[in-house]
C-alpha cells in the first residue's frame, strides 16, 4: 500500500500509523513505538535492534494494530532518552503517552509515579497510601509490572517494602533497575 493510501486509510479509520524508532544507549537498544505524538510503548535494555524487534512483534494485537514502520518520529525523545541513559536529569512529562486499561485507581498510581523526582524513590506501600488506598500495595505492584512507558513514567523507582528492589519488566530484569537507580543517586 503506497504512503499515500496509507494516509486516506487513517483519516477515515481515525486510526494514524504506528510507528518505531530503534536505537543504542547506555543501557541497551531501545524502541519507542508511537502514533501520532503519543507514546504507544517504550522497550528498554535490549542487547540488541533484533531483541527490541522481536519483542515489537509480540505486541501486535494487543499495543499495536500491524508491525509498525521504522522511522526517526519523535527525535526530541528519542534524544532525551539517550540524554537520560548518559546521567543527564530530564523531565519526561512532556511526553504524551496512551495509557491502557485504564481504571482510576491506575490513573492515579501512574499519575503519581509520573510525578517521582529523579533519584527519589518510594515503596509500593507508600504509593499505595499516597493514591488513598493504603491496603494496596499488591496492586500498586501489578500497575507497576504492567508499566509500558519505563523511564517516562519512572516504575523503577517504586521499592518492594524495606527498599527491596521488587520486581522490573526488562530483558537484564532487576539489574537495569539497580542500574538505573544508581545512576540517578550518582548525578
Amino acid at each position: 500500500m503506497s504512503r499515500a493510501a496509507k494516509a486516506n486509510r487513517a483519516e477515515s479509520t481515525g486510526h494514524s500509523e504506528e510507528l518505531l524508532t530503534v536505537f543504542p544507549t547506555e543501557i541497551g537498544w531501545m524502541g519507542i513505538v508511537g502514533e501520532g505524538e503519543v507514546v504507544l510503548q517504550v522497550l528498554i535494555g535490549h542487547p540488541s535492534s533484533a531483541s527490541v524487534w522481536a519483542a515489537v512483534k509480540r505486541l501486535i494485537g494487543s499495543v499495536l494494530q500491524q508491525l509498525p514502520r521504522e522511522t526517526d518520529w519523535n527525535p526530541r525523545l528519542r534524544q532525551s532518552l539517550i540524554e537520560y541513559t548518559e546521567g543527564n536529569r530530564v523531565d519526561f512529562r512532556q511526553f504524551p503517552v496512551r495509557l491502557p486499561d485504564r481504571t482510576p485507581f491506575r490513573d492515579k498510581v501512574l499519575a503519581a509515579t509520573r510525578q517521582l523526582p529523579y533519584g527519589a524513590t518510594t515503596t509500593y506501600g507508600d504509593l499505595a497510601q499516597s493514591v488513598g488506598h493504603p491496603r494496596a500495595a499488591r496492586a500498586v505492584g501489578t500497575v507497576m509490572s504492567t508499566n509500558r512507558f519505563p523511564i517516562l513514567i519512572p516504575c523503577h523507582r517504586v521499592l518492594a517494602a524495606g527498599g527491596k528492589l521488587g520486581g522490573y519488566t526488562s530483558p537484564t530484569g532487576t539489574d537495569l533497575k539497580q542500574r538505573l537507580l544508581e545512576m540517578e543517586q550518582s548525578a
